[in-house]
Formats: C-alpha cells, structure tokens, sequence
C-alpha cells in the first residue's frame, strides 16, 4: 500500500540529565510537572546526540519499517539540517519527492531535556515547518491509499482543509493528529473537516482543548459508561475530561464529538493506554509496562502503526495491541525512530507477548 504523511520536520537534540542533577517540581493538584534550570550554572549531562524527528518524518519511518511505499511532504530549508533529513528519509527508505525547500526559512529543530521520568520538556523552533502554502501541495502526492496529516504549525496549519480535500478527493484513507495550537487557534477549520476523516487521533492534552466548544453545543457533564458490576475502568474513564473549567465524562466527550461528524476518535492517555470510539463502540486498551528512556515520538508510533493497520483491514482490536506495543518499543530509546519496529518483528511481538494485552469494549 501507498502513504503520505504530510506534517512537521525537525532534527532533535537530546540531552539526558540524571535526576540528581536536576530539581523536579511536582503538582499537587494537577498533573504537570516542572524541570527547574539553574540560571548561569552548567550542568552535567549524560549524554547529548542528536536525531531526526518531526510528526511527518518519525510517521513516514513508522510505516515504511511496516512495509509501505511512503512519500513525505514536508518543508526544509536549504542548510545541514536539510540534508541530513534527506539522507535520513532516503536510508529509510521514504520518497522525498515532495520534500519542499523554504528559501528563507531555516530548517525545524527541537532541544529534548530529559531527566526523572523522561518525559523530556522540549524547546522547539518551527523554522520552515510554519511555510507550506496551498501551492506546495501537489495533486499527484495525494494518489495513494493512506494519507497521515501529522501535527501543523502557523502559515501550514491553514492548508489543513485544502489537504483533507485533496487526500478524500483521491479517496485515500485520511487520518489526522492535530497539536494543540492547530486546534486552539483554528477550531472552526478542524470542525469543518472533521466528517471527512476516517481516523481522528488526539491525546488527553489536546481532546481537553476541545471541552470549551463541546461543552457549548452539547452541555457539560454527560454520560457514564454502561459498565458490569465491578468492572474495572480506566483512569480517564471514571475522571472524565477538564477544559476551560469545564468537565466531561468520556463517554459523553467522545459522543459529542461523534455528533459533530467524528467517524473514529483515537484517543491515547499515557501510561494510562488508549481508547478508540467508532460507531456505538468503544474500546481500550492499557500500555504496556516498559523500561522507558524517553518518551518522545511514542505518540507518533502509536498513531501511524494503528493507522497502518487499520488501512490493511485489521480489527481495532489488532490495530490498538500493535500500536501498544510499537509505542512501547520507541519508549525504550531515548530518540523518536530508533525503538520502530519493522512488520515481521511486530508480528512476532504481537503473538509472542506474555501475558497477551487484553482489550475492553463497551456500547458507546
């Protein structure tokens, strides 16, 4: 099969800190957390290396190790970073044939700071990733079976319509990971084009930037999951979703957002695992307790395998142990591409893995 992926291109560098080397500052009554820096002090590092990343690239790699034709549509500058993307994606096997280049504009960087947890904070410069314009888009990069649009940014986000067009035109298999300022700041874009996506994939972070305008047309609150007696549930199930003030019940979220033309919600929370609506079903599925070295691009894993799987016609429930698994193997290395899995070794883990990942259903 042919894919797309259309999004952002960044190289990463990541530092690793050990915990003693760096304060921690918790929440008590939320769940963030904060890395403190020392202001005019050096601090020791582990280790320091550098990695290509990016929604669109660390997608396109994902697929491609699970045996698709991939191209990618990105935008670079003409600099180092540039070229060793290129060569990147060309080792790996992903066409660069609409792989833009911005004249002006330097190619996206991220710095990853990664210590306690390492759930790295991440400073990151957007560079020509916030360039693509209605232009940029070819008509024949969207003659293909799967177009996966990662996260846009800025002048990008605004050709978001026009690539869901383009893509449903070709009747590929369209399937979308908003970030949090495309959905913030172009909500009414998202909204339009939301019945035009067969797989809609978001976080808990950014599903709770969608409470306000639910809870808008659809009242706060809502229902709870019809469960058995003493069933147990996942965490979000029983917390529901805050936004704006607001709280949600997850299953009165996820029908609301099914109301307003959703055909599949994947929605992943963490070390908490992933629930997926389409139709009136709901599943979930728990992750897969793992040594974790970084916990950047598992998002991205997660998403492209369950896309890739679901194109190919397997079950949500197959699709959602892949991902599970595929997210759980990039955890284990402090970059975003090296833990991908290629297809045979997915398999292999899929029907090797003891005990077997369990997944929930219940009538949405």
């Amino acid at each position: 099969m042919k894919a797309l992926t259309v999004g952002g291109a960044m190289i990463d560098t990541i530092a690793i800190i050990e915990s003693e080397r760096i304060e921690r500052m918790s929440m008590l009554n939320a769940d963030a957390s904060f890395l403190l820096l020392e202001e005019g002090r050096k601090t020791e590092a582990t280790e320091i290396s550098t990695h290509c990343g990016g929604g669109a690239v660390n997608s396109a790699v994902s697929m491609a190790r699970l045996g698709f034709d991939v191209s990618t549509l990105i935008k670079l500058g003409k600099d180092d970073r540039a070229e060793t993307l290129l060569a990147h994606l060309l080792k790996e096997g992903v066409s660069t044939r609409y792989a833009l280049r911005d004249e002006t504009a330097p190619t996206g960087a991220s710095v990853l700071v990664s210590s306690h947890e390492r759930n790295a904070a991440v400073f990151t410069f957007r560079g020509a990733n916030s360039f693509m314009e209605p232009h940029d888009l070819r008509d024949d990069a969207f003659a293909v079976d799967v177009v996966y649009i990662a996260n846009l940014s800025n002048k990008s986000a605004d050709c978001y319509p026009l690539i869901v067009q383009k893509a449903k035109a070709r009747r590929a298999l369209v399937a979308a990971n908003p970030g949090v300022r495309q959905l913030s700041a172009r909500g009414a874009a998202f909204k339009k084009m939301l019945s035009s996506l067969d797989i809609l994939a978001i976080n808990r972070t950014e599903a709770e930037v969608l409470v306000t305008a639910l809870v808008a047309e659809h009242g706060e609150g809502g229902p709870a999951l019809r469960v058995k007696k003493g069933e147990p549930l996942p965490k979000l199930a029983m917390r529901g979703l805050n936004g704006g003030g607001f709280n949600m019940s997850l299953r009165g979220f996820l029908k609301a957002l099914m109301t307003s033309g959703a055909n599949c919600v994947l929605l992943t929370d963490g070390r908490d695992g992933a629930f997926v609506a389409r139709k009136d079903e709901l599943y979930h599925c728990p992750s897969l307790t793992t040594e974790v070295a970084g916990t950047a691009g598992a998002g991205d894993a997660f998403t492209s395998t369950y896309t890739a799987f679901k194109a190919q016609g397997l079950s949500v429930e197959q699709a959602l142990i892949a991902a599970t698994l595929n997210a759980a193997s990039v955890l284990r290395h402090v970059d975003t591409q090296s833990g991908l899995m290629k297809r045979a070794a997915l398999d292999k883990a899929m029907h090797e893995t003891k005990p077997p990942i369990s997944v929930q259903r219940w009538t949405l």
